[in-house]
């Protein structure tokens, strides 16, 4: 297993598209192993394909507190089954050290194929359902960022870019 480099906002990769995993192989268990073990070094409680430069369809999470419950998202679709929705305080390995509140809905549905390439369904609720839908924006190009306005947007670009100029000196 590997540490993966994960791509820092804004960097313009973090907008791809991801596509769609075609075969379930012993190559994407590797990756699904990688993102594991470079999500817990990171700390965090989920990351995708894509924050890794890695343009597929495919997240993993783990929201317990000894990191005893891997999940595994291949080909994710969610459903929203309510139209309540939760304030929830995010934050993004893909934007470190920034926390902002966010507004998503209280209750999906994911249908996925875990990392057997078996198909499952999950309804989700609560920092789960959060947590989904956070990472299934990132296969779509989006961050949290997004969601929240402009001028907070433009505050958090401009630090991290300062802190990239720093790192790079």
């Amino acid at each position: 297993m590997a540490i993966l480099n994960i791509l820092e906002y804004p960097d313009p990769r973090l907008r791809t598209i991801a596509k769609p995993v075609t075969q379930v192989d012993d190559q994407v268990r590797i990756l699904i192993d990688d993102m594991l073990e470079t999500m817990y070094d990171a700390p965090g409680i989920g990351l995708a394909a894509t924050q890794v430069d890695q343009h597929i369809r495919l997240i993993v999470m783990d929201l317990s507190e000894d990191k005893s419950e891997p999940l595994v998202f291949i080909n994710p679709d969610i459903e929203t089954l309510t139209d309540d929705t939760d304030l929830y305080q995010e934050g993004c390995l893909s934007v470190p050290g920034f926390y902002e509140d966010v507004q998503r809905p209280q209750r999906v549905k994911i249908r996925a194929l875990d990392r057997n390439g078996e198909p499952f369904e999950l309804i989700a609720e609560g920092l789960l359902a959060v947590c989904i839908q956070h990472e299934c924006d990132h296969l779509n190009g989006k961050l949290f960022v997004d969601y929240l306005s402009s001028l907070k947007r433009d505050r958090i670009k401009k630090k991290l870019e300062k802190i990239h100029r720093q790192q790079k000196a």
